[in-house]
């Protein structure tokens, strides 16, 4: 279990009401349905910045794919990790994208070659839907060598 910081400012907006002054736990549920993500037993809760989210995922990438998307979320400064998985798999690693960087250059510089761009691609599907569509303070998953 962990806590994992998130760039507040960056990310989609789901705050529907400018009268609404947090996110709501039912409108992150959605966002993970609608990306396909599933945790069974799920729970979510808001603290201001703060999600906590709990339940079981089925594999390790599950599990990050969930975080991810409700860390790259507008308003959200730091996940709450307590989701348990099945079985024991090599955690990925996390890159924050910076101003002027693509995925053929975060590929150089994590793996060594950018023509690993893909892998980072695929790992981050389904948020990611267009190899040329980062935005800075995205946080992505890398997964390892």
């Amino acid at each position: 279990m962990a806590l994992l910081d998130f760039v507040k400012d960056a990310g989609k907006n789901l705050i529907k009401d400018v009268k609404q002054a947090t996110l709501k736990p039912e409108d992150l549920a959605e966002e993970l349905k609608l990306h396909g993500i599933e945790i069974q037993d799920i729970k979510i809760g808001v603290d201001k910045e703060r999600v906590l989210v709990s339940g079981k995922a089925r594999s390790q990438e599950m599990r990050e794919k969930a975080i991810l998307c409700l860390g790259n979320i507008k308003g959200v400064s730091q996940i709450e990790d307590k989701i348990a998985i099945d079985k024991s798999e090599p955690e990925s690693g996390y890159y924050t994208v910076k101003s002027g960087d693509t995925l053929s250059k975060i590929s150089k510089e994590q793996y060594g070659d950018p023509n690993k761009y893909n892998t980072i691609f695929e790992a981050n599907k389904p948020m990611l839907k267009d190899v040329n569509k980062i935005y800075p303070g995205q946080v992505l998953r890398i997964p390892k060598k």
